[in-house]
């Protein structure tokens, strides 16, 4: 996406003054947060008895003794970084599979990218840890082979996805997925990190 179609009002060859870009960059922003606020709602209005359920079940694999293990791609790995983040500071087992930069290479060069998550799930997965995969678009096929893996060997699988949910929403081994219903990166993007922080909040509440 060009800067200009984000921003058209510093590319439009008549920009104004400057006190007029500064009116329209704080509309832009406030169109920017009202959507993003928007669609929190939606979703919760949509999902949020789900991700009741879901945070019970991620609460007794932990009482078990699980492990959450995270993953997904480009600004979806942040995300699955930050997630893992939450559970290890508050004491609970997590990796996040892309922070192995030695595995990631080592499968992308000698195998391929589709199994750089999938692998680590058959090596480091076990029937009572949790499998959660975030991608915007729902399509990435290396976050499907993980849902494949992970349900194969018994793990709970739980996706965040974006538009309409992609091959996400097509395939049967995901027991729990949050769809964000944007066309915007941006906005899935920033709806998805209010989920996982609800979704960690709630899992949390009831592991106590």
């Amino acid at each position: 996406m060009s800067l200009d179609s984000l921003y058209p009002f510093l590319y439009s060859g008549d920009s104004g003054t400057a006190t007029d870009v500064l009116e329209e960059v704080c509309r832009s922003t406030e169109t920017k947060v009202r959507e993003t606020a928007e669609l929190r709602a939606l979703v919760l209005e949509r999902e949020g008895r789900r991700l009741l359920e879901c945070a019970d079940r991620m609460a007794e694999r932990f009482a078990a003794g699980g492990r959450l293990l995270a993953f997904g791609n480009g600004g979806s790995s942040t995300d699955a970084q930050d997630l893992a983040s939450l559970f290890l500071g508050s004491g609970r087992g997590a990796l996040c599979l892309t922070n192995d930069i030695a595995s990631v290479t080592a499968l992308s060069n000698d195998v391929g990218f589709d199994v750089v998550f999938s692998r680590q799930v058959a090596a480091f997965g076990r029937p009572r840890d949790i499998a959660v995969g975030l991608s915007t678009s729902g399509n990435s096929a290396n976050l499907l082979r993980a849902f494949d893996e992970a349900a194969r060997r018994g793990l709970l699988t739980v996706g965040l996805a974006g538009y309409d949910g992609g091959r996400m929403a097509e395939i049967d081994t995901l027991d729990y997925l949050f769809t964000v219903p944007s066309l915007s990166v941006h906005r899935i993007q920033e709806a998805q990190t209010t989920l996982y922080h609800a979704l960690w909040e709630l899992t949390m509440d009831r592991a106590r």
